[in-house]
């Protein structure tokens, strides 16, 4: 994720705590996080982050930050999608293959989403109308241009992808699109070698008004990328 690159020289400096980052899909992380293959986890899968948190696997969870997921497509919106008001209708329309659908299909936060929605409609997303590709966001947009496709992606990767070519956003409303990221530190008394304690004191920082200012401040073409909404995460 690019805000990385604004937003870690901010603690690093500060902090005299080098943080790498290993961008991978929610699903990915949250296995990492639980074979102790990481410190920390930020993630956008709220039932996810509950089991790994109940699982013992993680600690401390926070919200920390939110934008919306978007539905994108070719400007010339075969399946008409742009023209409707609900997300029922969006994937409805859809549904009936008049140009490929793209999904992730790698276990993301994003994919997650995508197959709920799919199920809370009652819709089956089968035929050669769609595509599971296995892949990143970043991939997958590649892909769905290619094809004149659709898929859907959070906003902050499609502000940030650079060949979006004659691919819009054609749908974006709703408190369905709402898009919730998490952070939780990897619990050291499951992983001892954890580095727990710049972990914590990375978990602190982002969810500080320092970190959450910084992330509001993070924009591309002028337009905010994440809002911050820090707060402790109570599951028992």
């Amino acid at each position: 994720m690019v805000e990385y690159e604004f937003l870690l020289p901010h603690f690093e400096d500060n902090h005299g705590v080098k943080v790498k980052v290993v961008a991978v899909g929610t699903g990915q992380a949250l296995y990492n996080g639980s074979r102790c293959n990481g410190d920390i986890v930020i993630v956008h899968s709220p039932v996810d982050e509950r089991e790994f948190v109940e699982a013992g696997y993680g600690i401390d969870p926070h919200s920390l930050m939110y934008n919306r997921f978007v539905i994108v497509g070719p400007n010339s919106d075969p399946a008409g999608i742009g023209k409707v008001e609900t997300l029922r209708e969006v994937f409805s329309k859809l549904s009936q293959g008049l140009a490929p659908f793209v999904s992730r299909g790698d276990d993301s936060g994003t994919h997650k989403k995508e197959l709920s929605l799919w199920d809370n409609y009652e819709i089956s997303p089968t035929g050669d109308w769609y595509y599971e590709v296995g892949s990143g966001m970043g991939a997958t947009l590649n892909i769905t241009v290619g094809l004149e496709g659709y898929t859907m992606t959070d906003l902050g990767t499609w502000l940030s992808f650079a060949n979006k070519s004659n691919h819009v956003i054609l749908y974006e409303n709703g408190s369905e699109m709402f898009n919730q990221y998490g952070i939780i530190m990897v619990n050291p008394d499951h992983c001892p070698n954890v580095n727990s304690e710049p972990a914590r004191e990375f978990l602190n920082w982002m969810v500080s008004p320092m970190g959450q200012q910084l992330i509001a401040q993070y924009k591309i073409d002028g337009e905010q990328l994440f809002y911050p909404n820090a707060s402790p995460k109570m599951y028992k």
